[in-house]
């Protein structure tokens, strides 16, 4: 890359000033959009100063929200069905998904690795994982695939981060149920707590046409853990190990 900038700048000498001015004004990188704005890297966990207090993921739709008719059958019916049981997504080692992961997970920390072209946040439950491209790495909408994260695009307004989050499955089993017709768009900046802690700031706003009669808006603070670090959550190896007792179980008894 040095060469190849010395043979641009080798060429101005020949060509006048107006080649200077393009030389030294490449066409905007991801790296170059990026290099002034704040760094969100590291562990975050629950921000708890009064009255500051974020919202957990939940299971099932939270009390007032603006639903419409066919979203609250199908809440009801799925709530009717998984009420004598007690079971939740989580308990067969399911993400909480988009919103609720972003609004915290039941409570359990996250951190965030931050490039230039992309961030990926590691949520602790589940191990859920998102990846927040930016530039030229955005997902084409033919090569995007629907999940309950769904698949996200920022981009840098200043010192905020703005995250678009469309290709959403449809869920009913969280706090903030929606359709798969949902869109997420959700603002990241940093602030500065009481006692100079260093504290990022979420906010969310979703709109979905068939779930929804108008937006719905929730906010998040979390606070930064100096050399933080995520514990293991192996969901899927305490469900072996059950299976292993069981078996040991049929074993021994012969039943």
């Amino acid at each position: 890359m040095r060469k190849a900038l010395c043979a641009a700048l080798g060429c101005v000498t020949f060509v006048g000033l107006s080649a200077v001015a393009v030389a030294q004004k490449p066409a905007e990188r991801p790296a170059d959009a990026a290099r002034n704005t704040p760094d969100f890297t590291g562990v975050w966990t629950t921000y708890t100063a009064p009255g500051q207090g974020g919202r957990g993921g939940g299971r099932g739709a939270g009390p007032g929200l603006p639903l419409t008719e066919e979203a609250r059958k199908k809440i009801a019916a799925y709530r009717a069905l998984v009420s004598p049981s007690s079971e939740t997504p989580g308990g067969y080692c399911l993400g909480t998904g988009m919103p609720g992961s972003m609004l915290g997970s039941g409570g359990y920390p996250m951190e965030i690795h931050q490039r230039p072209e992309q961030i990926m946040i590691v949520y602790e439950a589940h191990s859920e994982i998102r990846r927040v491209y930016l530039g030229d790495r955005v997902v084409r909408d033919e090569d995007r695939i629907p999940s309950r994260n769904g698949t996200s695009s920022g981009r840098w307004e200043g010192d905020t981060l703005i995250v678009e989050t469309t290709f959403l499955k449809e869920q009913v089993d969280q706090q903030y149920a929606h359709s798969d017709q949902a869109r997420i768009v959700e603002r990241y900046r940093l602030e500065q707590g009481p006692k100079g802690e260093k504290v990022l700031f979420a906010e969310m706003t979703m709109t979905d046409p068939v779930f929804y009669t108008e937006s719905v808006k929730a906010e998040k603070r979390w606070a930064f853990v100096p050399n933080g670090h995520l514990l293991p959550y192996e969901c899927n190896e305490e469900a072996w190990i059950k299976r292993l007792e069981e078996l040991e179980r049929k074993a021994a008894t012969g039943k």
